[in-house]
């Protein structure tokens, strides 16, 4: 399991500078320049073709000297650190799950750990420092994953539109929130397997006693949460044992249109030569984001003892409104986000369900109906 990160090992802006050349020179100019020698072929050529190539080659060159020297500077530890406001961490997060498993083998200073995470710092799995970050620590937790691209502050998102926080519901209600922050570029199954082995370690240290776990998921993050359960329970670890409640918001449980779309559209540009560079540009994203293609299966069944509840939006107010039952949350549709694949199969056939009209995937945060569903739920 990686490990928290530390002041050593801690990215700084400078390999966010390092990593924007490298990017800038293979997305932008040798994009620019496949497309132009295309298209130039293509019409019979031109006589400053030379000229266009030695320039593309000059600033390719400048950029990867430039991408090699901020690393080099970067791995002294100068300049300030990424992960030490706001900014940089939504920087850090949006890049970990476009390219995520890149980092890990290219860059790993930038590669984000699964983590406990409290006021912006990650926290060791270990009983001490656990209690620090946690002073009123109890018997019953509710464990928050977010969804790709995202980080724990999400989840305070929309704040200043209902009052409160889901945190601050289920505190109200007895149990102790911990956040969770995920590479979310990784596959769903490494992550799942980083996660499960991040909760026995959790359950372990936990300054009390615990006796009931819930699990809350925002898109991605309810998938990690069901690869994590897949992993722990044939291993028959006691973290899963202690699961009462999963709840799943906006989760692409059997795919993402949008995913789907994506694909097909780096597969078609890629035929032709004058607009391929643009669908090596879609085909660059990482495993993280293939496996919302698909989403995860009856191969994952779930965890046989907890109670799952499952949360759907559409920008409609009726979920079989016709638009709402094309688009659904513009990311998500409710038959994916419920589990229900078009032969009428049901991945969680006890499953309660709540639908939420008039907002979109990212309303699904801190929505009046949900903190009314998790009062009900969690009670």
């Amino acid at each position: 399991m990686s490990t928290p990160l530390d002041a050593g090992t801690a990215p700084t802006y400078l390999d966010a500078f390092s990593l924007l050349s490298e990017v800038a020179d293979e997305l932008v100019v040798q994009s620019v320049r496949d497309t132009h020698d295309a298209w130039a072929d293509r019409f019979g050529g031109y006589p400053g073709r030379s000229i266009t190539t030695a320039v593309c080659g000059g600033l390719s060159l400048g950029l990867r000297a430039a991408s090699a020297g901020l690393g080099r500077v970067a791995e002294t530890g100068a300049g300030p650190r990424l992960e030490d406001g706001p900014r940089g961490r939504f920087v850090s997060s949006a890049v970990n799950g476009l390219i995520g498993d890149r980092l890990v083998a290219e860059r790993p200073r930038l590669a984000i750990p699964m983590a406990v995470r409290s006021e912006g710092r990650d926290v060791l799995p270990e009983r001490d420092a656990l209690a620090r970050a946690f002073p009123e620590a109890g018997g019953r937790i509710v464990v928050f994953v977010h969804g790709l691209c995202e980080n724990e502050s999400y989840w305070n998102r929309w704040r200043e539109r209902t009052g409160t926080t889901y945190a601050e519901t289920v505190t109200a209600a007895g149990w102790t929130p911990v956040f969770l922050r995920a590479n979310t570029g990784l596959g769903l199954r490494e992550n799942g397997v980083a996660l499960s082995a991040l909760m026995q370690r959790l359950v372990e240290e936990w300054p009390t006693e615990l006796e009931r776990i819930a699990l809350v998921g925002h898109s991605m993050g309810g998938l990690i949460l069901r690869a994590a359960g897949a992993v722990a329970h044939p291993a028959g670890r006691p973290w899963a044992d202690l699961v009462s409640d999963v709840v799943t918001l906006g989760t692409p449980h059997l795919g993402a249109p949008i995913a789907r779309g994506i694909g097909h559209g780096s597969r078609g540009l890629g035929r032709v030569r004058e607009t391929a560079a643009f669908g090596r540009i879609l085909d660059l994203r990482s495993t993280g984001v293939h496996d919302l293609v698909a989403g995860l299966a009856e191969d994952v069944p779930p965890l046989p003892h907890a109670r799952y509840r499952l949360v759907a939006a559409t920008v409609t107010a009726r979920k079989r409104h016709p638009v709402g039952h094309v688009v659904g949350d513009l990311l998500v549709r409710v038959p994916s986000a419920y589990g229900h694949d078009r032969h009428g199969r049901q991945l969680f056939p006890d499953a309660d369900v709540l639908h939420v009209g008039r907002t979109d995937h990212f309303g699904l945060l801190n929505h009046p109906e949900v903190h009314r569903a998790l009062r009900d739920w969690l009670a």
